[in-house]
Formats: C-alpha cells, sequence, structure tokens
C-alpha cells in the first residue's frame, strides 16, 4: 500500500494515491462515478478557484481565519488564509489541472466537483505551510476553510455564471472576425449575379454578394442574441449557502463576494435581487443556452449552403470553390469534398444537442435546488468551446479562401426561365407562364420566346431583363 495514503471523510477511511493532492471525498467519486471518461472544462476550474480565492479574501477581512494550533507550531489565521489564495492563484493560473479528475456526470448539485477543488487547494497551501499530504492534523481544512461561508449550492450556480463569461468576449471576437470575412466576401462577390433559388427551384436573380451580405448579417444578429443573453450570467447567488438563506456566511459576505469577483476577473457582476431564485432557478444559463442553439442552427444552415453551392463541380451547382485542405476519399482519386462545411455541420449539431441537454436539466429541478448543475455546466462550457474552435477554423481555412466561379454561376442564370417574372408588369402573369413553360420544354431562352410571340421586341425584353437591375428590385417597365 506504498503507493496510498489513508484520507478520512464522514464516511470513513479511503485510500487515496500518494502523490494526488485530491482528498477522500474526490476518491469516494473517482470509485463512484467511472461513467463517461470526461473532465471538467478548464473555464469550470478557473471559476471554482477563483470563488475559492474570493471567499479567503473576503472571509480573512471579515475576520473570520482563527489561529490554529496545527502539530508543534500555531498557524495565524493570516497565514491559513494567504496560503488557500496563493494556492488558488496557481490553479487559477491554469497550474495542476491533472488533479481535477470527477466525472461531470455524477452526484447531483456538483458537490464532487466542488470537494474535489476544495481538497486540492487545501493541500496545496497546507504544502506551502510545510506539512506533507500524508500529515496527521493539518491546518487548512478543505471543508472548514477552503469551503467557509460556501455550499456547493451557492458556488457551482456561480461558476457557471462566471465560466461562460470568462470565454464570451472570445465567442463575441470570433463571430466578429466571422461576420467581417462574410463583409468582405460580398463585396468581393458584388458583380456576380446568378440565378436565386426558393424551394431549390429557379427563382428571380440575385448577387452572390447578396447572399454573403445576408449571411454576415444573421452573424451579426446572432452575436447581438448571444451577448444580450449573456447579461443575465452577470447577476450572482453567491452566499445564498444552501437554500439561499445564507445560513454560515457573514451578512456582509455576498455583497462583498461580487465586488472582489468582479475585482479578480475584470468582469461587470452584480448581485442577485434575490438568492433564493438564485439558488432555484437555472433560467439564466439556459437562456444563454437558447443563444448558443440560435447561432448554431444559423451557422449549420450556412454550412448547408456552402455545401450546396459548391456542389459538383461537374454535376452540381459549382457557384463557389472551396479551398481543397485534404483528399475527399480512399478510393475515388481526385475528388475533394466541402470538409470544414462538413466539420462545421457536425460541430453545431453537437451545440443543439447540448441546448437540449441544458434544457431537460434545467427544468428538473426541484424547490431549492436544481441537481443537474453538473451536466449544465459542461455542456456550456462544452458549447462555447466547439462554437469557437469551430468557427475559426470554418473561417480560416474555408472562407477566406472561397471563390466565385462567375461563368457557372452567369451560366445558369442565362437557362433561368423565371427570369420571365420581370415581364410581368408588361405582359402579365399568364403571358408569363406560358412564356416560362414554353422555353423550359423547348430549352430555349426567355428572351427567344418572348420575341417569336411578339410580346416584345428584343430591344424591350433586353431592357427588362437586365439581370444586374432585377437584383436592385423594384418595378421594371
Amino acid at each position: 500500500m506504498s503507493e496510498f495514503r489513508i484520507e478520512k471523510d464522514s464516511l470513513g477511511e479511503v485510500f487515496v494515491p500518494v502523490a494526488a493532492y485530491w482528498g477522500a471525498q474526490t476518491q469516494r467519486a473517482i470509485h463512484n462515478f467511472p461513467i463517461s471518461g470526461l473532465k471538467p472544462y478548464p473555464a469550470f476550474i478557473w471559476a471554482m478557484a477563483v470563488i475559492k480565492r474570493a471567499a479567503a479574501t473576503v472571509n480573512h477581512e471579515l475576520g473570520l481565519f482563527n489561529d490554529k494550533q496545527a502539530g508543534n507550531r500555531l498557524v495565524t489565521g493570516d497565514e491559513m488564509a494567504q496560503a488557500i489564495i496563493n494556492a488558488a492563484d496557481e490553479v487559477i493560473a491554469g497550474q495542476w489541472p491533472e488533479q481535477f479528475v470527477v466525472d461531470p456526470i455524477q452526484a447531483g448539485a456538483g458537490t464532487s466537483h466542488n470537494m474535489n477543488v476544495n481538497e486540492v487547494i487545501a493541500n496545496l497551501a497546507n504544502l506551502a505551510l510545510g506539512y506533507t499530504l500524508e500529515a496527521s492534523g493539518k491546518p487548512i481544512s478543505p471543508n472548514d476553510h477552503v469551503n467557509m461561508a460556501q455550499s456547493t449550492n451557492d458556488t457551482i450556480p456561480t461558476a457557471i455564471r462566471l465560466g461562460c463569461l470568462w470565454r464570451l468576449d472570445e465567442l463575441l471576437e470570433t463571430l466578429d472576425r466571422l461576420a467581417a470575412a462574410f463583409r468582405a466576401k460580398a463585396a468581393e462577390f458584388d458583380d456576380v449575379v446568378k440565378s436565386g433559388r426558393t424551394h431549390l427551384q429557379d427563382a428571380v436573380p440575385v448577387r452572390l454578394g447578396q447572399e454573403f451580405g445576408a449571411y454576415a448579417r444573421s452573424i451579426e444578429r446572432n452575436r447581438e442574441k448571444v451577448a444580450q443573453a449573456a447579461e443575465g450570467l452577470r447577476r450572482l447567488g453567491i452566499g445564498g449557502t444552501a437554500t439561499g438563506s445564507g445560513l454560515n456566511a457573514h451578512p456582509e459576505y455576498h455583497g462583498r463576494m461580487v465586488i472582489t469577483l468582479s475585482r479578480l476577473t475584470g468582469l461587470a457582476l452584480s448581485e442577485s435581487d434575490d438568492l433564493f431564485e438564485s439558488m432555484q432557478s437555472m433560467g439564466d444559463a439556459v437562456h444563454f443556452s437558447g443563444a448558443l442553439r440560435t447561432l448554431a442552427q444559423d451557422m449549420a444552415r450556412i454550412a448547408n449552403d456552402f455545401r450546396l453551392l459548391s456542389s459538383g463541380p461537374s454535376t452540381g451547382l459549382d457557384e463557389i470553390r472551396l479551398p481543397p485542405v485534404q483528399p475527399g476519399s480512399s478510393i475515388m482519386p481526385g475528388k475533394v469534398n466541402p470538409v470544414l462545411a462538413e466539420m462545421l455541420n457536425m460541430a453545431m449539431y453537437q451545440v443543439m444537442g447540448n441546448d437540449l441537454t441544458v434544457m431537460l436539466a434545467g427544468q428538473a429541478g426541484q424547490l431549492e435546488l436544481n441537481v443537474m448543475m453538473p451536466i449544465i455546466a459542461y455542456n456550456l462550457f462544452q458549447s462555447m468551446d466547439i462554437l469557437i474552435n469551430s468557427l475559426n477554423a470554418f473561417n480560416e481555412k474555408c472562407l477566406i479562401g472561397v471563390q466565385a466561379n462567375r461563368e457557372k454561376a452567369t451560366g445558369w442564370l442565362a437557362k433561368n426561365a423565371i427570369l420571365v417574372t420581370a415581364l410581368n408588369p408588361v405582359i402579365g402573369y399568364l403571358k408569363g407562364a406560358e412564356v416560362a413553360k414554353e422555353a423550359m420544354a423547348s430549352n430555349r431562352t426567355v428572351r427567344e420566346v418572348v420575341v417569336e410571340k411578339g410580346y416584345l421586341s428584343g430591344e424591350e425584353v433586353d431592357r427588362l431583363l437586365d439581370v444586374r437591375s432585377l437584383t436592385d428590385g423594384g418595378i421594371h417597365k
């Protein structure tokens, strides 16, 4: 058993790997929940460590750290608070990621997550004070000191909020770059007049630049939705402790924690106006997830368009050419697939599935607590991670290098009998329908059929069917 040390909790003794910084409760969770093999996201570890650091700071300022006799020395409250702060700072800086090991699919509310953080920070602090991991009577307790004035029930929802806000600017900047790239392509492709399509059937002309400009605007609107939805996450319920009553927390703790967390994170945060509501409801997290889902469904739609517009090339639309980034087939030489658009589809489907999990978990709370918070946290952080990474990859490896196939786009447009729509104000809908049917049946142009039937002269048709002017709307006579 030299590879293990003995730790104790309220249920008894537990064998913990001798080099592990976690303790008994974390080890029980490792044993009890070998479910997915997943580990908490860095955003979650960072958020929890920030909370522990802020709590140590606030509780120390309130004079709640008492001196303690530990072994043959007296450890002052100042020393204990500073040791916790220093240990939390190490975790905040990204050290010790291998010590956070509890599966996100675990006991309800996230007690195992919370205790994993408490135990690691406590042991790091004790080591800094000169105590060994094996020592009995270590001065700093995971529960009494690192978790002072806290409960899993207010730290986990606070960590969810902070963790999402931690990467919010990164996500918004990703969307800004993506929208700007679409805007640039819209300007580049503004001279390409092509066949519009509705119901996947021929429609009146549009410019390729108009299609790409619409993609840009969609992304800009989704950026607004995400930013607006994130505002509710800034309202923190830390200090509600177990049920929202604030039991075991100093009366000034909640307000001081919000101020301290704002200072430590640089985030604009505010106090909850109802700590009981903040304990009960995951509504803000569900709302934010919904904004991510809306973004994902719009990006999936755009990815589908890219796959369709680049289809073929010989037997498809082939109106745009995507950068070739890897061979497309293990058996068909020369085949190149729209892999970045395909990746984007899959990434967005994962985000949409995550949102369903968050929504179901959000409504599964009962009375004073939502016990499904660990899976809400994991899915939100994964969605943000996937969105940032996939959108950046799509932008840098696909969108920036997209080229218009002007010849193919104008060629399809020339065959489009629906151009006759522009003649409706002059020859009427019924004659227009007659012309369209005959043009498609005989594989001739609208111009040829209209002139043959004597409805208009060639000069009149050419003026009315100026395809560039048709993309600007209005009535053509």
